[in-house]
């Protein structure tokens, strides 16, 4: 069952878009949802931004919205070609987050949002070192994911979403140390923040 739901939120825009909607409510509404790994950074006109597995273009065009110089790439060709139709102000690029298709040192920030929990573990720790590699000193690696709830209230509605939605990958996101992962790549200064009963984490990293 898990598959099939899965598979069809990300064939149909509108079943997709309405889920996350609803899964957005826990932290004030998707808007807010979008934003909560960006809110709190300095993001100029001139900041240069990697919004890393973009799909649609959701968050990018908060990115977009605040700096000239935002790059979304995405392993999708289907989710590229909606970005770029909702988001036209940034750049596109098909990729995937493991080999990343960037220079050493060209960007300032790395932003990504409920993704990491896709990747197996293998993938994951190279995505980590891939954004290490293409952030510039001192940028930031901003990200927004799936955490174990610190309030048992929340336990149901995040259990009951990825047993519809998730695979074994999400689950065991919920049991990984994202911050050790992080720092042991080399990143400085790994603040991690948690939203929605602890159901939510956003860590802001810095190289």
């Amino acid at each position: 069952m898990a598959t099939i739901l899965r598979d069809l939120s990300y064939r149909y825009q509108w079943l997709y878009d309405g889920i996350s909607r609803v899964a957005a409510l826990t932290v004030g509404g998707e808007a807010t949802f979008r934003q909560l790994a960006i809110a709190d950074l300095n993001i100029t006109a001139e900041t240069v931004a990697l919004d890393l597995c973009c799909g649609s273009g959701q968050a990018t065009a908060f990115l977009a919205a605040r700096s000239q110089h935002v790059t979304g790439l995405d392993a999708s060709p289907l989710s590229i070609a909606r970005a770029q139709n909702n988001v036209p102000d940034a750049a596109y690029i098909e990729g995937f987050a493991q080999d990343l298709p960037f220079a050493d040192a060209s960007f300032d920030l790395v932003h990504t949002s409920a993704a990491l929990h896709e990747m197996d573990r293998s993938t994951l720790q190279k995505i980590i070192w891939e954004v290490y590699r293409v952030l510039k000193p001192g940028g930031v690696f901003t990200l927004v994911d799936f955490h174990t709830p610190t309030n048992p209230l929340f336990w149901p509605g995040l259990a009951l979403f990825m047993w519809l939605f998730e695979t074994e990958t999400a689950w065991a996101l919920l049991k990984a140390d994202l911050p050790g992962l992080l720092s042991a790549v080399g990143f400085q200064s790994c603040d991690r923040r948690l939203f929605a009963g602890g159901s939510l984490q956003v860590i802001h990293a810095y190289r």
